[in-house]
């Protein structure tokens, strides 16, 4: 039986995973978590390479002396953030977090630069502050020292593979996340990145999943002295699509974590006035497929409502939380979960109050009341980008297929449901740990493609399912969520 290891980062936690197959289900081992965030240096979010680079060799370690042979390795992380290298091979600094402030000044500057139907038109990318496009125009104008100083650029997780085997390109689904990529093509948008002054030197070549970029370095002298990296589907999102056990062909799928991606498998981009129009993004998928999705705050409005909480001195878990939401009324308030007043870190129950009482709505004063407004908001949220898929494509997907963290979520699932009319089917939690696993595997041999793996992860995954319910008004709530992110507009929206 082949084994690799599949190094799986996110925004705030990271795993270092065993992963092997038997001809019939997955093994998976957690061999290492870590949590990890960006900190404020020199006046800018920047994330910690020390500490990310020390946890994921910690955790390649436990995995060198456990015994047998890891045939590979690979990464996946966030999408749009980078790393720059200079031409010796040194970082230029501390790769900046896309939750910067920076960022929303860089997108107005951008748009006032060549207008925003300009940078759909040339990637057919959804226009969001958080897009490495956007950093890089803060670079240019705000930090030209940063882009003087380097040779190459590369995505989050290939950075890690740089420095695991020296490979200096950036793989085809962590490039379509920069909105820097021509998605018809799969090539740099170079004409938008002359228009806005991005020297395109700077780009990497575009490399795909399950690539060999060579062996692996670090002295390891056990199971991984002879361990190839191949790298995976690198966006995470991507990985984590790859191990959808879809039951129904053209289902919706969420890559609920930090982030909620809800979208579906398509075979070629949409980059047209209906899908700009509805800010959708195509995003690259294995297999030659598309990701055609948009981006849902996601778990992030809990992720900071609960820190607020905990400095406030009350020591809630997640589930607690969602057990007190359950106990709230549904829909008394909601917030468009992708308004830019909840994208950077801080006071978010105080962020969701101001935002309710801004629009003239009840405004939530328990932690229960706040929690069901963030959760309703972004099951709303889903069905809002379920309805766009739909007009867009012209076919209503039958089913709702959750993978990740937010498959453990009970709540979010039962009213995903309800506010969808459609029946949901959760996980598996590990998906993208599996499919970036499942990625390496086939590049070995052991799959003969997407349709196999599937397969195998149906079989080897325990699945929740939820069917829907006739409990609230989710068309007026709908409604009123569309009122609100209109409202909103271009720059207030993440």
């Amino acid at each position: 039986m082949r084994t690799v290891a599949a190094v799986d980062l996110g925004a705030e936690s990271g795993r270092v995973v065993r992963a092997g197959f038997d001809g019939t289900r997955f093994d998976i081992d957690v061999a290492h978590r870590f949590a990890h965030s960006p900190r404020t240096e020199n006046g800018i979010l920047r994330w910690d390479m020390d500490t990310l680079l020390r946890e994921v060799t910690a955790g390649l370690t436990r995995l060198d002396a456990g015994g047998g042979t890891v045939d590979s390795v690979g990464v996946d992380a966030w999408g749009v953030d980078y790393g720059l290298f200079r031409v010796d091979g040194r970082m230029v600094d501390q790769p900046t977090c896309y939750r910067d402030p920076r960022q929303l000044d860089a997108m107005k500057r951008a748009v006032d630069a060549v207008g925003a139907d300009a940078i759909y038109d040339a990637t057919g990318v959804q226009l969001m502050p958080i897009n490495t496009i956007f950093g890089l125009t803060s670079d240019l104008h705000d930090h030209p020292d940063r882009l003087a100083a380097a040779e190459r650029l590369q995505m989050m997780p290939d950075v890690f593979h740089r420095l695991l085997s020296g490979s200096t390109g950036t793989e085809y689904t962590a490039a379509s996340t920069t909105g820097a990529l021509d998605m018809r093509t799969g090539r740099w948008a170079t004409g938008l990145l002359a228009a806005l002054g991005i020297p395109d030197h700077l780009l990497p070549e575009v490399i795909q999943p399950g690539t060999d970029v060579g062996a692996l370095r670090g002295g390891f002298t056990r199971a991984l002295s002879e361990t190839r990296v191949i790298v995976p589907p690198a966006h995470d999102t991507a990985s984590a699509v790859v191990a959808v056990p879809f039951t129904e062909p053209g289902a919706l799928f969420i890559s609920s974590g930090t982030w909620s991606l809800v979208g579906v498998e398509t075979s070629r981009a949409r980059v047209d006035a209906s899908a700009k129009a509805v800010n959708l993004t195509n995003e690259g998928g294995y297999g030659g497929t598309i990701r055609l999705l948009r981006n849902v705050m996601g778990l992030w409005l809990l992720q900071e409502c609960r820190k607020q909480w905990h400095r406030e001195g009350a020591d809630l878990g997640y589930a607690e939380i969602a057990e007190l939401a359950r106990a709230e009324p549904g829909l008394v308030s909601v917030v468009n979960p992708d308004s830019t007043d909840f994208l950077l870190p801080g006071d978010m129950p105080r962020r969701i109050q101001e935002y309710c009482a801004r629009t003239g709505q009840p405004v939530p004063a328990t932690v229960g009341a706040i929690a069901r407004c963030a959760i309703d908001s972004l099951a709303l949220g889903y069905r809002r980008v379920l309805d766009a898929i739909t007009a867009v494509t012209g076919t209503r997907p039958p089913a709702v297929n959750i993978v990740g963290g937010g498959a453990r979520h009970t709540l979010l699932s039962q009213l995903t449901s309800d506010a969808t009319g459609l029946p949901v089917r959760c996980g598996p939690v590990e998906a993208t740990a599996m499919g970036n696993a499942a990625v390496q595997l086939a590049a070995l041999g052991e799959f003969g493609g997407v349709t196999e793996i599937r397969a195998a992860v149906a079989d080897s995954a325990d699945l929740t399912e939820y069917e829907p319910r006739a409990r609230h008004d989710w068309t007026a709530a709908a409604a009123l969520l569309d009122t609100l992110t209109n409202a909103d507009g271009l720059y207030h929206r993440a």
